[in-house]
């Protein structure tokens, strides 16, 4: 029941396909998770979770299917610590642009002598406050680090940064990446689409797993087949506003707009 089913199905090239939460609440949280995606992603990024949030969400998930995945504010070693402590097992982290940074990144993720992470695993959820005699001995087993690359320089050191022992899946963040090439809030432009597509075919070539996030299914569809092994194929909180907007305009309401080509939020 610990092993990380979500790094398995990685490392044995099954695609796994997710579902975006923003919206910081472990009731809705519950409710994505009875869809049966795959995986989920607690987004602590660009949405009000603090640890204690995260925490209150990997709880009402636990009992589905789905694959709790963490992404936290920053790769700060302190809270990649607690983060790991509170029971997640897999982390998305942001705006890595170098081999260097990827290291460090593993490091914080690991126990010594492979890594930094500090041990306190007696006092923590991770290893039902200790009942879990073998944590120690498996945790640096159990975790899975992906990485965000999302600027024009991340993708000039993309072969670098697949190369570290460690890091489990690259995943491209369409719109950082969009800004990054001076297309902000296109992530559907020509440019974008060509270096996104680019970038997954260098990634699954250095044998690790190519992941990304696109609310266009369509688009989804060509990124699986181009060989992504983790797709995020929608957003919570754009299934609320927009099944929101559609039911208004059932009774007069302004209608929903369309979704953008290559739209991501």
């Amino acid at each position: 029941m610990y092993d990380n089913t979500f790094k398995q199905a990685l490392a044995g090239k099954q695609q796994q396909i997710g579902l975006w939460l923003s919206l910081a609440n472990s009731y809705t949280a519950e409710i994505c998770a009875t869809a049966g995606f795959d995986w989920l992603l607690l987004d602590g990024e660009h949405s009000p979770n603090d640890v204690r949030g995260v925490l209150e969400q990997l709880q009402a998930v636990a009992p589905y299917r789905s694959h709790p995945i963490v992404r936290p504010v920053s790769g700060d070693p302190a809270l990649i610590k607690q983060l790991l402590d509170v029971g997640a097992q897999t982390l998305l982290v942001p705006m890595v642009d170098t081999a260097e940074q990827a290291r460090r990144l593993v490091s914080a993720m690991l126990y010594p002598p492979q890594g930094i992470r500090g041990v306190g695993s007696a006092a923590a959820r991770v290893s039902r406050w200790g009942l879990r005699t073998d944590y120690l001995d498996r945790a640096n087993d159990e975790v899975c680090l992906l990485v965000q690359a999302e600027t024009r320089l991340a993708l000039d050191n993309l072969e670098e940064i697949c190369s570290v022992d460690g890091v489990d899946g690259v995943f491209i963040g369409p719109a950082d990446l969009s800004a990054s090439l001076g297309h902000r809030g296109k992530p559907g432009h020509p440019e974008v689409q060509a270096a996104i597509e680019d970038a997954i075919r260098r990634i699954t070539a250095s044998g690790k797993a190519a992941g990304t996030l696109v609310s266009d299914i369509a688009l989804a569809r060509r990124y699986l087949e181009l060989g992504c092994s983790f797709v995020a194929v929608g957003l919570d909180v754009r299934i609320l506003a927009s099944g929101a907007q559609a039911l208004r305009a059932e009774f007069g309401g302004k209608p929903a707009a369309p979704p953008a080509k290559g739209g991501v939020y």
